[in-house]
Order: C-alpha cells, then sequence, then structure tokens
C-alpha cells in the first residue's frame, strides 16, 4: 500500500484519516479485509473483465487477487510491502495473467504498465495500450492523495471501485450544498461519475478499524471539454476556490485576481458576493473560471 504523504487540504479529511492507523503494519495503514461476500460484491462491482486488463492497489494477503486472478484477462497488482510482495509473487506464480509489482501507486509510471511493450512474448498480455479498470482497498490516511493521482491518470483508467473510510466515500459522493461537498468533490466530479454501492463495518476487516468502510465506484468520464475548461488551469482555480472553507468565494480568489475583475466576472456567472465554493455546482465555478479567464468587460 502506499506510503504516506501531504494531504490535499485538511479540510477534506478527518483527523481520524489525517494520520497513520495503529494496525499490524502501522507504517502502512493495512487492515486487511477477511469479509468473503464483501470481496465477491467487489469483484462483482467492475462488471465482466474477462476481455480487460484489471489493476489492484494494495493486493495484502490477497483475498482480492485470488477472484480477480480467475476473472480478468490480465492483473496488475501493486504492493508496497515487500514480504506481501513476495508471498503473492509465489502463490500466482502459476498464472501467467497476473503480474504483481512492488512499488508506490503514487510513483509508478501507469504507461509503462498499460503501454506497448516490444518483443513481449508472453501470452495474454496486449502490445496497444489500452484503458484498465482498478481496484482497491485504500489506506485511510491518504486516500485522497491516491483519488487525485488516479484523477490524474483519467486517460489510462475506465471504471475504479474503491474502498474508503465512509465519511471520506460521503465527501466524494456529496451534492453541492452539503456540509460535506469540497474540493475532493468537485475534482471527483470533473473527471467521475460516482457511486456509493455499500458500507462495511470494522469487523469485516484484519485488524478492525475504527471506523465504517464505504465501497465507491467510480465511473471515468472527464468534464473537460462540456464545461469548456483547461485542466491544469481549472484544478488551480478549485484549489484556490476551495482554500479556506469557511471564507466566501470572493475571499479565497480575492488575492488571486484583480477586485474589479473578480466583482464583474462573478456578476457574469450569476454568482452572489457572499456565497462559499461548496454551494456551487461544477458548471457554476467553470462559468466563473470561464468570465475570469475572458477578462473584464467581456
Amino acid at each position: 500500500m502506499p506510503r504516506s504523504a501531504a494531504l490535499l487540504n485538511s479540510d477534506d479529511l478527518s483527523a481520524e484519516t489525517a494520520r497513520p492507523r495503529r494496525s499490524s503494519k502501522p507504517k502502512l495503514g493495512q487492515h486487511f479485509l477477511v469479509d468473503a461476500g464483501a470481496a465477491e460484491r467487489i469483484v462483482a462491482a467492475l462488471g465482466d473483465v474477462s476481455q480487460r486488463t484489471v489493476i489492484e492497489i494494495g493486493p495484502g494477503e490477497g483475498v482480492l487477487t485470488s477472484l480477480l486472478a480467475s476473472r480478468s484477462r490480465r492483473l496488475i497488482a501493486i504492493e508496497l510491502d515487500r514480504v506481501l510482495a513476495a508471498q503473492l509473487r509465489m502463490k500466482f506464480a502459476a498464472r501467467e495473467n497476473v503480474e504483481i509489482i512492488e512499488g508506490d501507486v503514487l510513483a509508478i509510471d501507469f504507461s509503462t504498465l498499460l503501454g506497448p511493450k516490444p518483443g513481449l512474448t508472453r501470452p495474454g498480455l496486449v502490445q496497444e495500450p489500452e484503458r484498465a479498470d482498478l481496484v482497491g482497498n485504500l489506506p485511510y490516511y491518504i486516500t485522497s492523495e491516491i483519488m487525485l493521482r488516479l484523477f490524474s491518470l483519467h486517460r489510462w483508467l475506465r471504471t475504479l471501485v474503491v474502498m474508503v473510510q465512509r465519511e471520506v466515500a460521503d465527501r466524494l459522493a456529496a451534492s453541492p450544498g452539503s456540509r460535506e461537498y469540497g474540493l475532493l468533490t468537485a475534482t471527483a466530479r470533473l473527471y467521475a461519475g460516482v457511486e456509493k454501492l455499500f458500507t462495511l463495518p470494522p469487523q469485516a476487516f484484519r485488524p478492525p478499524p475504527k471506523v465504517h468502510s464505504s465501497v465507491l465506484r467510480l465511473t471515468i468520464a472527464p468534464q473537460l471539454e462540456r464545461l469548456g475548461v483547461a485542466e491544469a488551469e481549472f484544478q488551480d482555480f478549485l484549489r484556490r476556490s476551495f482554500g479556506q472553507k469557511r471564507k466566501t468565494l470572493w475571499n479565497n480568489l480575492k488575492a488571486t485576481y484583480d477586485q474589479r475583475a473578480l466583482t464583474q466576472a462573478m456578476r457574469r456567472a450569476g454568482i452572489a458576493a457572499s456565497v462559499r465554493a461548496e454551494a456551487l455546482s461544477l458548471e457554476k465555478m467553470a462559468a466563473l473560471y470561464r468570465a475570469l479567464a475572458r477578462g473584464p468587460g467581456v
């Protein structure tokens, strides 16, 4: 599982999420899924993967891996823990469609995983770039970091089925105007449709975490073209807009934009100066971004 790293925004995660958890592997925040029924439901949520490549994040002891190995055309399991990676390699050594990679999902180059592999002769592995499905039980303390990484890899991904802390799932699936809506939510909506599938109690894991976990399905469908926004610039605009959740949108943006231009842009976008970013839909945020990009009086 991925190592700890700087979090996206302290307002996007609870204190429970923002620090490594005490477990059998405290530095990696590992909680192994032991509920066989839940494992079946998670794999089933991917749909038919018999002709597809699946990437598994943090396979751990291989509960999901065993199911995916027999159902997917190609399975790439990324495990940070050296001992677990070695054990998985031995366990699946006879499965030619399974690759166990010891590494950090925050650092691995997906183009090397899914891009063309000249000279590759192993049967069952594609030679052309493709979009993969992804499944994983994400470490609670860096969930946002991993999700942002996956959104940045949207060109390589199709469907994500991930298990996260229930409170983070609520943020990812929140609607504008709700208390849970924030930067992580807006970013998720920019890249995918989000469905909450089901919730698991702590007893579904070993060792049991102190929180419930929810399984989400995200269908990658970037909205950049529909919204008429430039990817990097709009991401930066969203970060500034949600900079401090207790501040109004105006106060979060006034240090970046000329105040007269900001006033005119908000008026053209039909946004009141007193509104907070979490109250606005992604479409409204995009309208303000475009108005600011056009400049005053345009």
